[in-house]
């Protein structure tokens, strides 16, 4: 199994320029940002290769029937396509793979977590003339369809099944113990699911301290994002210093503390003793 490795300096930064500016667009394109995630983890997905995943979302949008009908008939008909003829779906092994938060490798092997199976759902729908958008439930993505008095939801990851109220509802009580708001069932911004997304490749990287790499770049292009935690920048600043670079790492706690200065100077302080400790270990 080939793990991704993240590509050389040159197309990195690259690859950084192009999410942000896609990042800030007036309508930023969600499949476009994935591919650019795709290809910050891995140095094999090129040009070319952004491409043909853009042709296989088109191409599969092709297959849907013309206008099936309501909410329901397009859910319906989604998972009959990916679902039911493609096989897109998940499973529990997903969530420990780094192919699994990457849209070109879940074009490709038909294998994904909740919300980009939900990317897949929703770009092909889209191109097909759905009224289609995210629904992040808490702890499980899914997508919806229709206006909000009309809305169905289904399950990408279960291969499209539509849910009942009383499914989504067991969904967030199994994700969180409480019950469903309606708040919840709101379309999802989508540089809402970009951070998402990236925040799962952190999670998943986060068990796996040999790949400090992968949470390094998940967090600057995190950080690219025109709206993103603060704390994004203490983390980002942990990693520098985890992976040697001390005076950059240094810089970015020194950083971070003027702007908790501001709410929390006790926490500041502790910040900036952790940036001096960061100096010290160059002596």
């Amino acid at each position: 199994m080939r793990v991704p490795q993240p590509p050389e300096p040159e197309r990195a930064a690259e690859v950084r320029q192009r999410f942000a500016d896609e990042a800030r667009a007036e309508r930023p394109d969600l499949a476009v940002l994935c591919l650019l995630v795709g290809a910050a983890a891995d140095g094999t997905l090129d040009e070319a290769g952004m491409d043909a995943a853009q042709i296989e979302l088109d191409r599969l949008a092709g297959q849907l029937p013309f206008r099936p009908g309501g909410p329901r008939s397009w859910a319906v008909a989604l998972a009959e396509l990916l679902g039911g003829r493609c096989g897109f779906r998940g499973t529990p092994s997903d969530y420990q793979r780094l192919e699994s938060s990457l849209l070109h490798e879940v074009l490709r092997r038909r294998r994904g977590l909740p919300i980009l199976l939900s990317v897949v759902w929703m770009e092909v729908a889209r191109r097909a003339g759905a009224p289609v958008y995210g629904v992040a439930l808490p702890g499980h993505f899914v997508v919806g369809f229709g206006p909000t008095e009309q809305q169905v939801l289904a399950d990408p990851f279960d291969g499209g099944r539509v849910l009942t109220g009383s499914d989504a509802e067991l969904l967030v009580a199994g994700a969180t113990g409480a019950p469903l708001d309606p708040s919840m069932l709101s379309p999802a911004d989508p540089l809402d699911v970009v951070l998402r997304i990236l925040n799962n490749i952190r999670a998943w990287a986060a068990t796996r301290p040999e790949r400090s790499d992968v949470a390094l770049w998940a967090v600057e292009l995190s950080l690219l994002l025109p709206s993103h935690p603060a704390r994004l920048r203490y983390e980002r600043a942990q990693l520098l210093v985890q992976r040697g670079d001390f005076l950059s790492g240094a810089a970015e706690l020194d950083a971070y503390a003027d702007v908790v200065a501001a709410v929390d100077e006790p926490a500041a302080t502790r910040v900036r003793q952790q940036a001096h400790a960061a100096r010290a270990m160059l002596n």
